[in-house]
């Protein structure tokens, strides 16, 4: 079985363009990489592939949810750097359950046998609300990331998804390989004093720092990896990926089990941190 990342964070942090400039970084290093996003948005992949691709769900429906009629080529699609992506995709708003949806496509995955193809395998999974199917990738994950920003609501949901990965390690393998700092903009005050406080008290750390940078917006506009985009700023923008790629694939992270806070905990901790 190859390595398999899973990338968490709060919703609209960013995770997704992280997920996939990390991929990015990974397949530039040499690994055979697979993407498979875990949010009904279906929008993990769009950097790389520069496209809404089809979804599991919208594949098996045109079955009528036939699982044996679907091959794995029917779900895959190709993208920069020659990643490969999957996306779940979901039931429409307000109509279900996207944590199902999440965990049929992680079954569906190892009926085809997909956990023995690559070198890396990342999981990039909507991580408000840690429930069954969206907490399914940790019991296939060697490790997990958690992408946070510097302020209080970005805080409170990476000790949430630290209570689930301390959960899932008494059964599992997965450990915590620390938090992605993203939109780090230490020139108008929005450095990373309070993640790394964070961190420390739940004993992880920052495995990277991801500037904050107007390429970066662009890049997602466009459809684009960060390694696809030309102008001021690329190196800045691209070094933090390639450095965290070549200590994942090096195995040159401190992997562990965090401590988190409890939910009472954390608001009286933080609060006195300001």
């Amino acid at each position: 079985m190859g390595l398999v990342l899973a990338v968490y964070g709060k919703g609209g942090i960013g995770k997704s363009t992280v997920s996939a400039n990390l991929s990015a970084a990974l397949a530039q290093e040499g690994a055979s990489v697979l993407q498979i996003g875990c949010d009904p948005k279906h929008d993990s992949t769009f950097p790389l592939t520069g496209m809404l691709q089809n979804t599991v769900i919208d594949t098996l429906s045109m079955v009528n949810f036939h699982h044996e009629e679907v091959e794995y080529e029917d779900i895959i699609k190709k993208g920069f750097g020659g990643v490969d992506t999957v996306e779940s995709g979901g039931p429409p708003a307000g109509s279900g359950c996207g944590g199902y949806v999440v965990g049929e496509t992680v079954k569906l995955l190892k009926e085809f046998g997909v956990y023995s193809r690559y070198d890396v395998i990342l999981f990039d999974v909507l991580g408000d609300v840690v429930c069954g199917g969206f907490s399914a990738p940790l019991n296939y994950a060697d490790m997990a990331f958690i992408v946070a920003t510097n302020d209080f609501d970005s805080i409170f949901a990476a000790n949430r998804l630290c209570i689930a990965v301390e959960e899932k390690s008494t059964k599992c393998k997965v450990k915590l390989a620390g938090i992605i700092a993203n939109k780090v903009d230490e020139e108008y005050g929005g450095g990373t004093a309070l993640l790394e406080k964070f961190a420390n008290r739940v004993q992880t750390t920052i495995a990277t720092k991801i500037p904050y940078h107007d390429l970066i917006r662009r890049s997602r506009l466009a459809g684009k990896t960060l390694f696809q985009m030309e102008g001021e700023g690329k190196e800045q923008c691209t070094k933090p990926y390639q450095t965290l790629a070549r200590k994942i694939l090096n195995n040159e992270l401190d992997l562990r089990v965090p401590k988190p806070m409890g939910e009472r905990e954390i608001f009286d901790t933080i609060s006195g941190w300001m």
